[in-house]
């Protein structure tokens, strides 16, 4: 997906000409579903790239060595921003972190913009989630903001075939904050098989 990022000032929106590519993908700590994934990120210039995958997997080494990957937390870490694009500018932001959260601050171009990968475990009440999702809006103070989440909610405001109790509190959270879905409708689901 290509992010134009907006910048809001006095009640007015600028539209900058910065353009972030990201890919988000749940592997499945699949090395082939790993290997297919350097070739994507080749082909599309992908700037960021939101894996749902465990950091230290064996089948993640090329990640290590050829591009640089956030983490947070000692135990088991479900998110991570892995930049791509050495020509970014990266700030992990350590306040916030936490085992199901990571956040950082890039810039291209002289432009700020907020990067998180958030998973909301399906055991947990996603209102909590939510509150960790409203954390990072409020480190952005104004900033643009682009937020990779594995919810474990279903809606069909993101392509979904039917909406339930945990999609619908999501619905109501991301319009409330002015948050845009960026999913894209497709006869199949919001991932890319191969």
């Amino acid at each position: 997906m290509a992010v134009y990022t907006n910048t809001i000032h006095c009640n007015r929106m600028y539209k900058t000409q910065t353009q972030i590519k990201c890919i988000q993908i749940n592997l499945q700590h699949s090395k082939l579903a790993t290997d297919n994934l350097l070739k994507i990120i080749e082909e599309d210039s992908t700037d960021t790239l939101y894996p749902r995958t465990k950091h230290n997997s064996k089948q993640n080494c090329w990640l290590i060595k050829k591009m640089q990957i956030f983490t947070s937390g000692e135990g088991r870490n479900r998110t991570a921003i892995v930049v791509t694009n050495n020509q970014v500018d990266t700030l992990l932001i350590k306040q916030i972190l936490d085992e199901d959260k990571v956040v950082l601050e890039v810039t291209i171009d002289n432009v700020k913009t907020i990067l998180a990968s958030m998973y909301f475990d399906i055991s947990r009440q996603i209102e909590k989630a939510l509150l960790k999702t409203k954390a990072v809006i409020l480190h952005a103070m104004g900033a643009s903001v682009l937020i990779a989440m594995d919810r474990n909610s279903k809606s069909t405001s993101w392509h979904n075939t039917l909406t339930n109790r945990r999609g619908r509190i999501l619905e109501e959270f991301l319009m409330i904050k002015w948050l845009h879905i960026l999913n894209e409708e497709s006869d199949c689901t919001t991932f890319r098989s191969r």
